[in-house]
């Protein structure tokens, strides 16, 4: 159900400078394979979605650069995005150039190129929304660089580059993610602490609908559940791991919404969090479950189905109520007033997809001691979000009961 307004790792080729154009000045060798760099693109997961906010140039094999020679117009930035798959005719993808905000030095002596980029801002995403199928896909990238200036090395003459080849999208917080598959076949994504000393609690973040896969496409990249929104990302960032003292956080992908089917992608879900059980040294009294919008369906479908697996569940913007009209409810009134598990849910006023009234208010009356925050607005750092995106406090630590913040809470709770 959520939407992220802009898929692979990609190894394409950007065009530079020819040795034929080279610039006034510029010493160039014949068959001087310095000239040729790749270069990697950087990306964020921001609250509203990954985009690519540098690009780093390996170039310090050529030695020290001359910091002077790097402005923000010595090289022009293109950029490319097309869907991996049929769109339909709709258009999810972009053209454009990014426009160069900084240029420095890392500490390796590589050339980074800081990019425009930030909260509703178009042509820096790594995803689009195909609204045919309601999915977030990872778009295809293709970099060009343009050089229009010399660099300068402290010692030399000034160098232009005949060539750019791009490597890999980095995202060190997705990245810190490992890839894994369950013996059925469901796809996972699973972050192991640094220091693990004796049994680890275990967080399962259940994603929304957009992040499933689309099999008629052949489309199940186990790659959208990290990079469409900071859901499970937040779960292993410094500040989560001290509260938790150390916790593995697993994120399976659907392999299509997790409405679709609840009873059928339930055991599905356990089976995975045996898998982490078994290999890794997870305490059975510390597993967590948490989830947005269909994955907060699915966090509640979890709970039902499994009323002694979980020490604490978080349904951000859940639905329980019937799909359309004349369906029965997702989740019946009996089913959410059996549940035994601590519950503490989600959602803001202004969610135009799904009902918080009908759905989080209704839930939280009917769950024995559950705990709500109910919002007026999604809004983070300044910028105003839709209001069915509230798993951004969830993924930020926001929602609090006097003191107690809410991952200090789930931490708390023990089987």
């Amino acid at each position: 159900m959520d939407k992220v307004f802009s898929r692979r790792n990609v190894l394409v080729t950007g065009a530079g400078l020819t040795a034929g154009l080279a610039l006034p000045g510029v010493a160039l060798a014949t068959g001087d394979d310095r000239l040729e760099v790749n270069f990697t693109l950087d990306a964020e997961t921001l609250d509203g979605g990954e985009q690519v906010t540098s690009i780093t140039l390996y170039t310090s094999r050529l030695g020290p650069i001359d910091p002077a020679s790097l402005t923000t117009g010595t090289f022009r930035v293109h950029a490319k995005a097309t869907s991996p798959i049929d769109t339909g005719g709709q258009d999810v993808g972009y053209d454009l150039d990014r426009p160069v905000t900084a240029a420095r030095l890392d500490r390796r002596g590589d050339i980074v190129l800081e990019l425009s980029h930030g909260e509703g801002q178009t042509g820096g995403g790594t995803l689009g929304y195909l609204d045919s199928r309601r999915r977030n896909v990872r778009l295809d990238l293709r970099y060009t660089i343009t050089q229009t200036a010399p660099v300068r090395p402290r010692y030399g003459r000034p160098v232009t580059f005949t060539r750019f080849t791009q490597g890999r999208l980095a995202n060190p917080e997705v990245d810190a993610f490992g890839y894994h598959t369950s013996r059925a076949g469901m796809k996972y994504r699973l972050y192991s602490p640094t220091a693990v000393r004796g049994r680890r609690p275990l967080i399962v973040w259940l994603h929304g609908g957009g992040e499933g896969a689309s099999l008629p496409d052949g489309y199940y990249d186990n790659e959208t559940t990290l990079r469409a929104n900071r859901g499970a990302l937040g779960f292993a960032t410094r500040e989560a791991q001290a509260i938790f003292d150390g916790a593995y956080v697993v994120a399976p992908q659907s392999t299509s919404a997790w409405m679709d089917d609840g009873p059928r992608f339930a055991p599905l879900i356990r089976e995975i969090i045996r898998e982490v059980h078994r290999s890794r040294p997870v305490d059975p009294g510390r597993v967590y479950v948490a989830g947005c919008s269909n994955g907060g369906y699915m966090t509640l479908k979890m709970t039902t189905t499994y009323p002694a697996t979980f020490a604490a569940s978080v349904p951000v913007c859940g639905v329980v109520t019937a799909r359309k009209a004349g369906d029965p409810p997702l989740l019946p009134d009996a089913e959410l007033a059996a549940i035994s598990t601590p519950t503490w849910l989600v959602t803001s006023r202004d969610d135009d997809t799904v009902d918080p009234v009908a759905n989080t208010v209704h839930a939280h009356e009917l769950i024995p001691r559950s705990a709500m925050t109910l919002y007026d607005q999604v809004v983070w750092n300044g910028h105003r979000f839709p209001g069915h995106w509230s798993w951004i406090y969830v993924a930020r630590n926001d929602p609090a009961i006097g003191s107690t913040h809410l991952w200090q809470w789930m931490a708390r709770n023990r089987r």
